[in-house]
């Protein structure tokens, strides 16, 4: 461990902090604190100013000669801002800083000691150790479980099953494990979504692994990759974030790395032939009891879709948990229809600005719903039943439709009902997850 004094304008808030994910910027980082935050993010501020000192060095790792802050960002935020109100997201908070930040006895510090540790895989286990504690926002906040999960999903420290020692042991049955040792924190790290797993070629639920597609062909990626990661071709720094992941894979898939559609393995046939697995005997099935149906509250039904969120997509995400967790589709049957509409809208714009489709500044809705529905069906990214959702969607007499969506916002008696919503997103459900999956 090494103790640095480092100024405060050397210090980034963290833009992928596990609090919230990854988001645009470090502005962003600060906004989010501030707006689901505020009253810990004053108390805090508060203690600093009383005691003209923070108590903990925060926790940062060197990047382009500045230093990212993994635990922390909130006493980081806080110097920031009372160095520089104007930093506060909103007129209030630039007021209450300022008033604040002269009631700092003394000069104000510019350099504070941190805690500097350049082995991000540390951080990590670090980081997974803390967040006992809030004291009403003066100590560390506890990470509820949305917050545990980004930080599994991000550093692939799961519990229970490790994706590179199945790897690992995979390749060295069939002879192609590289000489040199495959950084295997690295190489979990990459793998720790289903989404980035399902591009490779397998599966992890349930802590089994499945081949999805012929092992043959997955086992020749899973080669590349153990030698890209064990020569150091990829670091942790290329694959950090979302986007550095989806970075990766696209050059794989340009390079014709990755397995191809012709190579899915069916529900009936292709089995892994590679590992196979004894028969055991079944047990006789215990009768299942009939289901209880549940009744939908929320326009996004509440499953994994399977999207890898990244910074350039957070207004994207935060709609999107608006719509999955917290608006009733009965209770707020308004709020819901717009905030579709423009979830649907920045889907496309998401997509076709990722894959430079041609959309003329004058197209209406309905001309990029089809526009990028024929992309994505050229590309097998959506089937031909969705395909013709979008072709119809231009159509006045269908209930999906873009004047069905124009008349939710700007019609004074077409009120949009619970059911019709449901439908409208069952139909573009598939459509608007491909986009946002890019």
């Amino acid at each position: 461990m090494i103790l640095k004094e480092i100024s405060i304008s050397d210090l980034i808030v963290n833009r992928a902090n596990d609090r919230h994910g990854e988001l645009e910027n470090e502005t962003a980082a600060i906004s989010w604190l501030f707006n689901t935050r505020e009253t810990h993010m004053k108390n805090l501020a508060n203690d600093i100013v009383a005691e003209s000192k923070i108590y903990e060095p925060p926790l940062v790792a060197p990047e382009n000669e500045k230093f990212v802050v993994f635990d922390g960002n909130r006493r980081v935020t806080c110097l920031k801002v009372l160095e520089k109100p104007g930093r506060a997201p909103t007129l209030e908070l630039q007021q209450y800083f300022t008033k604040l930040r002269n009631e700092w006895s003394g000069p104000f510090p510019k350099r504070i000691f941190c805690q500097v540790e350049e082995d991000r895989d540390h951080i990590d286990n670090i980081l997974y150790r803390r967040h006992t504690g809030t004291l009403s926002g003066v100590g560390q906040s506890n990470w509820d479980d949305r917050m545990k999960d980004n930080f599994v999903a991000r550093s692939g420290k799961a519990v229970g099953f490790n994706v590179a020692d199945e790897i690992e042991s995979r390749l060295r049955e069939a002879g192609l494990l590289p000489e040199k040792k495959i950084p295997r924190s690295n190489l979990n790290r990459f793998l720790s979504a289903e989404i980035i797993r399902n591009r490779i070629g397998f599966s992890v639920k349930k802590k089994t692994f499945s081949y999805t597609h012929k092992p043959r062909v997955v086992l020749g990626t899973f080669q590349r990759l153990a030698d890209d990661f064990s020569n150091g071709r990829i670091v942790l720094g290329d694959i950090w974030d979302n986007e550095g992941k989806l970075a990766y894979v696209e050059k794989l898939e340009a390079e014709g790395v990755l397995p191809s559609d012709s190579d899915f393995l069916n529900e009936k046939g292709d089995s892994d032939k590679l590992r196979p697995t004894p028969p055991k005997s079944k047990p006789k099935p215990k009768p299942k009891p009939k289901p209880t149906p549940t009744r939908r509250t929320t326009l996004i039904p509440q499953k994994d879709f399977g999207i890898l969120w990244t910074g350039k997509q957070q207004r994207h995400h935060a709609i999107w948990e608006e719509l999955q967790f917290h608006l009733n589709i009965e209770q707020h049957p308004n709020a819901v229809s717009v905030l579709f509409r423009v979830l649907l809208e920045l889907a496309i714009e998401h997509y076709s600005e990722t894959h430079r489709v041609s959309l003329h500044q004058n197209d209406k809705l309905a001309k990029r719903v089809e526009k990028v529905g024929s992309e994505l069906f050229s590309h097998g990214k959506i089937d031909k039943k969705q395909h013709s959702a979008t072709k119809k969607f231009s159509q006045l007499d269908q209930l999906v439709s873009a004047d069905t969506l124009n008349r939710y916002v700007h019609s004074p008696s077409f009120a949009p009902s619970a059911k019709h919503l449901e439908a409208l997103w069952d139909t573009m459900a598939d459509f608007i997850v491909a986009c946002l999956k890019g």
